[in-house]
């Protein structure tokens, strides 16, 4: 993430003005967004900070979650899904006379900042538009077509959960089905939702164990950013058996470098709370200014 973002909010909580910085009328020390911009330094997808879930679409349909926070969503958050719908409160927020152009400030530094190719793009759409309301909603319109039949396939998977609970299907079919949920909705569907799906099942005790321990094997192909969440989250659970967390941690060393180990291993940490975030960033800094000083 690029230089001016990082100094958007500072460790203190207090906003920092920078050249092409969000506007001044939305940054304040806001708990929320200081959790998002944590979240963002760790290269993690954005939680809650007091139930540590992961952020949704949907909770940007509440008018509590702070200005801030939702602009800090659009530009720095991991999933698309999450990135675009926080443009749309924003979008419309722009829209009204009085806020237009502090709005077209904040959408610049998003066409300009955002992880996502497809938020820069429709931020610019946006202020192209003028913050039309029919723009809007053709933006709106085309998340939604995205992402509903996303949430359909997680329902009808959810009916195979189900059906092997009540040992109506074999293993194989629910391991079959799992990996063409996971390949239907990858990108459409909320990475929070698709982790909560996963966290049940870890947790089931109805579920076997030898199937739970397969599908900690898939897990290992997963991309690291995802694979890091999931399977810190297995680690961090109290729900988790502890015979399937024990294979866990045997499967991360046979399958994954020691490096990829120690990055789960430690976002285990962050979730059960024996480091803050401020205590890796400050051990990164740390090894960066012993790496500086080899390179002197």
């Amino acid at each position: 993430m690029s230089q001016s973002l990082f100094t958007l909010v500072t460790k203190s909580g207090k906003a920092r003005p920078v050249q092409g910085a969000i506007p001044s009328e939305i940054i304040k020390p806001v708990k929320l967004a200081d959790h998002f911009a944590a979240c963002s330094r760790l290269g993690r997808y954005l939680t809650l900070v007091e139930s540590g879930r992961f952020v949704i679409s949907d909770d940007f349909l509440s008018p509590r979650m702070p200005r801030d926070a939702v602009a800090l969503a659009s530009i720095c958050s991991k999933d698309e899904v999450v990135a675009r719908a926080a443009l749309l409160p924003l979008g419309r927020i722009g829209a009204q006379a009085k806020n237009r152009g502090a709005y077209e400030e904040l959408f610049s530094l998003i066409e300009r900042q955002a992880l996502s190719p497809r938020v820069r793009a429709e931020a610019d759409a946006m202020l192209e538009g003028g913050f039309r309301e029919a723009r809007i909603l053709e933006l709106e319109a085309s998340l939604h077509d995205e992402l509903n039949p996303a949430r359909l396939r997680y329902r009808t998977f959810l009916e195979t959960v189900a059906l092997l609970v009540a040992g109506k299907v074999s293993h194989g079919f629910f391991l079959d089905d799992f990996i063409d949920f996971t390949n239907t909705v990858a990108g459409r569907l909320d990475f929070g939702i698709y982790s909560f799906c996963l966290d049940r099942i870890f947790s089931a005790p109805a579920i076997p164990l030898k199937l739970k321990k397969t599908l900690v094997v898939e897990l290992m192909g997963f991309p690291p950013l995802i694979r890091r969440e999931l399977l810190s989250n297995i680690l961090a659970s109290a729900a988790t058996n502890q015979e399937l967390a024990a294979f866990t941690r045997h499967a991360m060393a046979m399958h994954l470098k020691k490096e990829r180990v120690l990055e789960v291993e430690l976002l285990e940490a962050v979730k059960m709370k024996r480091l803050s975030t401020g205590d890796i960033e400050l051990s990164l800094k740390g090894q960066n200014a012993a790496f500086a000083s080899g390179q002197a």
